[in-house]
C-alpha cells in the first residue's frame, strides 16, 4: 500500500515541481532563475529613430519632430538625419551627418573605460550646419545670443539658446559647493566665447557657438600639446559629474583627449 501510494505521489507531484525550478542550473546544484538580460534587451530594440528623438527632447525649443529619416525644426525646414554614406574616421569629423553625431555613446559618471578606445570620442563628432541652425549662422549672429556671466570672478560670454547660460549657472552653483581642494581645477578659466576654426582644421570649435569652457590649463592634459596618444588627466571626477548632470561631455573621455574642455550636447547626456 506505501509503495502504491508512493507512486501516485511521484506520478501526480514530480512533474509539478520541476514545473517550478526549470531555470538554469548553477554551481553547488543551486537553480537560477532565468532572468533576461536588460542591456541586450535594450540593445536589441534599440532603433535609429530611438536616437532621432534624442534630438527632439534634447532641443525642444527648435526641433518639433524626428522621423523618415528627417529633422523637421520649427521654422519649417528640414535637415537629413543619415546621409547612407559609410565613412572613415576622418571623414566622421570633417563631413559627419546628423547620426554620426550619436553614433557613440557617451558614458556617464566613473564607470567608464579609462583610456578611451581609439577614436572613440562621443561628442568630438559634429554636424556643423546643425549648430548654425540654433546657435548662429555667422560669428554676429551667435554674439547676438551670448550673455556675460561671472564665472568665479570672470566674465565669460555663453548662449542664452537652449538656456546654455542657466545650465552654466547650475554648474556653477554646485561646483562652489565642492571641498576647497577641488576648487583650484575650476576657478581660473581659459575661455569660453571663441569664434574660431579648430587649429590645422576647417573645423570651427564648438567655442564658436559659446556652448563651451575650458577650465584650468594649469591641471588640464590635450593630445596636441602632449604630442602623444598616451592618456593623461589630473581633473577629479567629481567636477565631471556636475558639468555632466547640466548636459555638458567631457573631453577628458575621448581618445584624443581634452580634459579641460566640456562642452553643451543634452542630445549625449539624455538617456
Amino acid at each position: 500500500m506505501i509503495n502504491k501510494l508512493k507512486q501516485i505521489f511521484i506520478l501526480l507531484f514530480v512533474p509539478l515541481i520541476l514545473s517550478f525550478n526549470c531555470g538554469e542550473t548553477g554551481s553547488a546544484g543551486q537553480v537560477k532563475e532565468n532572468k533576461p538580460d536588460l542591456k541586450s534587451m535594450k540593445d536589441s530594440i534599440r532603433k535609429p529613430l530611438d536616437k532621432m528623438q534624442l534630438l527632439v527632447n534634447a532641443y525642444p525649443d527648435y526641433i518639433e519632430k524626428a522621423e523618415n529619416n528627417k529633422i523637421y525644426w520649427k521654422d519649417g525646414t528640414t535637415m537629413v538625419y543619415d546621409d547612407g554614406k559609410d565613412k572613415s574616421y576622418e571623414d566622421l569629423l570633417d563631413n559627419p551627418d546628423i547620426e554620426d553625431m550619436l553614433s557613440q555613446e557617451y558614458t556617464l559618471g566613473a564607470n567608464w573605460d579609462i583610456p578611451p578606445a581609439k577614436n572613440f570620442e562621443p561628442g568630438r563628432i559634429r554636424n556643423e550646419p546643425f549648430f548654425r541652425k540654433m546657435y548662429g549662422d555667422s560669428k554676429s549672429a551667435v554674439m547676438s545670443n551670448l550673455t556675460t556671466i561671472n564665472w568665479f570672478g570672470t566674465s565669460v560670454q555663453v548662449s542664452t539658446v537652449n538656456g546654455v547660460d542657466e545650465q552654466f549657472k547650475s554648474v556653477i552653483a554646485e561646483l562652489e559647493k565642492l571641498p576647497s581642494e577641488f576648487h583650484k581645477y575650476f576657478k581660473r578659466t581659459a575661455g569660453t566665447f571663441n569664434y574660431r576654426k579648430i587649429a590645422g582644421t576647417d573645423r570651427y570649435s564648438a567655442h564658436s557657438f559659446g556652448i563651451a569652457i575650458d577650465i584650468n590649463t594649469d591641471y588640464s592634459d590635450y593630445w596636441q600639446w602632449d604630442k602623444s596618444m598616451t592618456y593623461k588627466n589630473k581633473i577629479p571626477i567629481e567636477i565631471v559629474e556636475v558639468f555632466e548632470k547640466y548636459g555638458f561631455v567631457w573631453g577628458g573621455k575621448w581618445y584624443h583627449y581634452d580634459t579641460m574642455h566640456f562642452e553643451f550636447r543634452p542630445e549625449l547626456i539624455i538617456k
